[in-house]
């Protein structure tokens, strides 16, 4: 069942956003080969402390049971890694691609948001899969604003990746976000089953969602690596992941997981 949110609500979902984008800047400086990703996740853990965050991710409870709950507060996946990569101590490679992943609960409200970063120089090829899947993120930014179902966005969304000849992810799809990381509605990047049906919803004012494409380079499948986490291409081609959580307000889609504004940016040097 949707649950919209107030505009109040949306302002305190926000703090959680800018929570989550100031970790991604973390992230960002710190890439670079030789670093490790575990490296990363302890500074993002650390950002999340100073805080007073509580990481989503952090022992978030393994859908298969009896297997073991998510260990780190950060999802590092490398190059055919396509999500839930568990942070280790592998040093980064020059032309390596890295999916980071990661949410947060502050003040009762959570954020979550996902980028995928070149380590130094990458192929023209891998350049190409991150500008599509950033690029498909942004495209459906756009639709938000004018489309009234998410099926529609989701046919355009699966529509743009296909044209630049790569594959969607259909194993896994955003969600609602709220005081939970995970609410209603589940929401594909790609025409579904569901979406022909009950699973569809209208784009209106108070929805709050996590829009995350996950993009291939070649086939769409995926597989389970035997930390029971890891999800990589079935072919072992590179994959790359956008995510923002995204409200609609009476003046169209914010993303709440953005960069600050002038005046946000003023508060968060006081």
């Amino acid at each position: 069942m949707l649950q919209l949110k107030s505009k109040r609500e949306i302002g305190l979902m926000r703090q959680a956003g800018l929570a989550v984008w100031q970790a991604h800047q973390i992230a960002a400086k710190m890439i670079r080969p030789g670093v490790t990703t575990a490296q990363i996740d302890q500074a993002i853990e650390k950002h999340f402390a100073n805080l007073g965050a509580i990481p989503l991710f952090m022992d978030y409870p393994n859908s298969v049971r009896n297997k073991p709950a998510f260990p780190a507060v950060t999802c590092m996946s490398v190059n055919e890694a396509v999500v839930h990569g568990i942070p280790d101590d592998r040093p980064l490679k020059e032309g390596d691609i890295l999916s980071i992943d990661t949410g947060c609960l502050l003040n009762g409200w959570c954020g979550d948001a996902a980028v995928t970063h070149p380590v130094g120089k990458i192929s023209s090829e891998a350049q190409k899969l991150l500008d599509v899947t950033q690029g498909v993120l942004n495209l459906a930014i756009e639709l938000l604003g004018q489309k009234s179902r998410w099926s529609q966005i989701a046919e355009q969304m699966a529509q743009y990746v296909a044209d630049h000849g790569f594959s969607t992810v259909e194993c896994f799809v955003g969600h609602g976000i709220g005081r939970e990381m995970h609410e209603d509605p589940q929401v594909p990047n790609f025409p579904s089953r569901s979406l022909r049906g009950s699973g569809d919803f209208r784009i209106e004012p108070g929805l709050v969602i996590a829009v995350e494409p996950m993009v291939n380079m070649g086939t769409k499948r995926v597989k389970m690596l035997a930390d029971h986490w890891t999800q990589v291409t079935a072919d072992g081609q590179l994959s790359a992941h956008f995510e923002h959580t995204l409200a609609i307000t009476e003046d169209g889609p914010v993303a709440l997981t953005r960069e600050p504004t002038p005046a946000e940016a003023a508060e968060l040097a006081v």
